[in-house]
């Protein structure tokens, strides 16, 4: 089989690597059928990760089910799946708690899409392992569009944790969104579906702007501060100016969700914060307990995430075109 692989600043090739065997009778072996780039992706494309190349990427898609071992009983050959980022075996403790990137049955941050916690591969390849089906795989509802929902083993269900429980808890709040790429329009999309009273998107980029604006969101090119205003706010540009500003703009106990990755350091107004009662939260995401969430709320019709689809392009393009600046464009494969 192929695997993309990134071996320099915006360079990825097909390399070779030997066809995955169950290992076990709880594996699986999936095909994707329709991935996509993480936000994350585009930071390591364009050379600001912390891991040295050569390594597979890919950590976002829809695959269909190949082969299974004889312990596995929620799903069989030829179903559609969510395969999620991160690496769980479902049944540690903290696997049972949720906190599906912390298992510890696997390495420390074992995931797809790079050679952290082990070499798991990623998910821009011909074939992928599943070291734990039922506990990972969550079968797709029929209906839904793989291409839409290509997005379902990260950032998508990311983006419904990030705003929906503190939506449920804090009904028709204001919400702000900064943000550089989809993690953040999906952010607009499920907020104004679940009710938020106001959604204030901040992007220098016009297109997404746009996109935001058909979210029904109201729109910024810049933020500047607006003290004590917003009750809920998303960070998603991996700034730490940007994410200062963010936190500076929440009213008296307001939450602040950060979905950046800050691989540069920063400064933060602490002072600020602790006078103001800010709550921030910086973290992966434990996407495995979301994503059937995130799923129903796909499947409910209220939302849109295929608007966030930039690009649809073919699977044997994926060397040429994964480099390109793209919104968050979907590889397709023919799903024989």
């Amino acid at each position: 089989m192929r695997e993309l692989t990134y071996v320099a600043r915006r360079t990825v090739e097909w390399r070779e690597a030997p066809d995955p065997k169950l290992q076990s009778g709880k594996e699986a072996i999936v095909a994707p059928v329709a991935a996509t780039s993480c936000d994350v992706d585009s930071s390591i494309l364009a050379g600001h990760g912390f891991i040295d190349p050569p390594f597979s990427l890919g950590h976002e898609c829809v695959a269909r089910v190949v082969e299974t071992g004889d312990a596995v009983t929620t799903v069989a050959p030829g179903d559609l799946v969510v395969v999620p980022w991160s690496i769980n075996c479902g049944t540690c403790e903290r696997c049972r708690a949720g906190l599906t990137a912390h298992c510890t049955a696997v390495p420390y941050m074992a995931m797809y899409g790079a050679p952290i916690g082990g070499n798991w591969g990623g998910l821009f390849s011909d074939l992928v392992r599943v070291p734990y089906a039922d506990a990972m795989l969550v079968p797709l509802p029929a209906g839904l569009d793989p291409v839409a929902m290509a997005s379902a083993s990260d950032n998508w269900s990311l983006a419904w944790r990030l705003v929906a429980p503190h939506l449920k808890a804090r009904p028709g709040a204001r919400v702000l969104v900064v943000a550089r790429g989809s993690i953040g329009l999906y952010v607009c999309d499920i907020a104004r579906a679940l009710g938020a009273s106001e959604v204030l998107y901040v992007d220098p980029d016009p297109e997404h702007r746009t996109l935001a604006r058909a979210f029904g969101a109201a729109t910024a090119e810049t933020l500047d501060p607006i003290p004590q205003d917003y009750d809920i706010a998303v960070e998603a540009t991996g700034r730490v100016d940007q994410l200062a500003l963010t936190v500076k703009s929440l009213s008296p106990e307001g939450i602040c969700e950060s979905a950046g990755n800050h691989f540069r350091p920063g400064e933060l107004p602490l002072l600020d914060m602790y006078l103001n009662g800010v709550t921030l939260r910086i973290a992966r995401d434990n996407v495995r307990a979301h994503i059937p969430h995130a799923l129903e709320l796909a499947a409910s019709g209220r939302v849109a995430p295929e608007k966030v689809v930039s690009h649809v392009i073919d699977w044997e393009d994926l060397p040429t075109a994964l480099p390109e600046k793209h919104l968050k464009p979907v590889f397709v494969r023919a799903d024989d």
